[in-house]
């Protein structure tokens, strides 16, 4: 005979599980369900315009997902990057970069793409992105730099009609400037100690690894004062001769040095 009595059921688990109710019931409502894919990159433009870029992200992320295999969750995913790139979060965005570029390898934004990750690696609060200081890439993160590099040279060499390949190579340019330049800083480092051979070393890298930019004047003139301080007359000669002939106005022929003043690779 079935028993007509009702199971008795722990107090304990009756209070557990209102909780568990009440926690889901918290849950925060996704306020995008039902809306269209438009309304939603509307939305997440309108954070990203703002300035809430954390929000932005999050709605490109709903519609990379709602909106797959549309031109549409392309152009999620390539805003998505920049808005990550604006929060700092570097990795992410290269990451994001990286996995549009390989999905979508003939889409028409490539070149924004390779431009953007260019950027993201570039590492440079200076010029059009932040207040002006005076300190040189040469003095910062020198992979950054490289890998910048690498992006803006695919971007000029597969895109050379690019509206991004001018300031791209403009950027190149400034990279190796930057490189050249940190040789020298390094150089002159080992030279103000004494350490000569050091210094020839380092100064002669930047001159035989970039040729012909600004940076190898004063790498010129630390080989003619390191020649001098070693005794060795004619290396000393050679040197002088090569940058009078490559920097005829130097202050460094006089036995002065460069005035700080503008940095020269600053170009916009």
């Amino acid at each position: 005979m079935q028993s007509n009595r009702l199971s008795m059921v722990p107090a304990g688990l009756v209070l557990a599980t209102g909780l568990m109710l009440a926690g889901c019931s918290n849950t925060p409502k996704d306020v995008t369900v039902g809306w269209s894919p438009e309304k939603i990159y509307s939305q997440a433009k309108e954070e990203a315009d703002n300035g809430a870029w954390d929000k932005a992200i999050g709605m490109f992320e709903k519609l990379e997902g709602r909106a797959a295999g549309t031109v549409l969750a392309q152009q999620a995913q390539i805003d998505k990057a920049f808005a990550q790139y604006k929060t700092g979060d570097k990795v992410q965005a290269v990451a994001t970069l990286d996995r549009f570029i390989r999905l979508h390898p003939s889409s028409p934004a490539v070149d924004y793409a390779l431009y953007l990750k260019g950027l993201v690696n570039f590492n440079d609060n200076l010029g059009l992105f932040s207040s002006i200081i005076d300190q040189d890439l040469s003095e910062r993160d020198q992979k950054a730099a490289k890998d910048a590099y690498e992006s803006f040279r695919e971007l000029t060499t597969r895109f050379p009609e690019s509206k991004y390949t001018p300031e791209a190579r403009q950027r190149m340019t400034y990279i190796v400037n930057s490189l050249a330049a940190y040789e020298v800083h390094v150089a002159r480092y080992y030279a103000s100690r004494g350490a000569h051979v050091a210094a020839i070393n380092r100064a002669q890298q930047a001159i035989s690894d970039f040729p012909g930019v600004p940076a190898n004047e004063e790498a010129l003139s630390i080989l003619i004062s390191s020649y001098e301080a070693m005794g060795m007359t004619d290396l000393r000669n050679d040197a002088q001769r090569v940058l009078a002939k490559n920097f005829p106005a130097s202050p460094y022929l006089k036995g002065e040095s460069l005035k700080k003043s503008k940095s020269w690779w600053r170009f916009w």
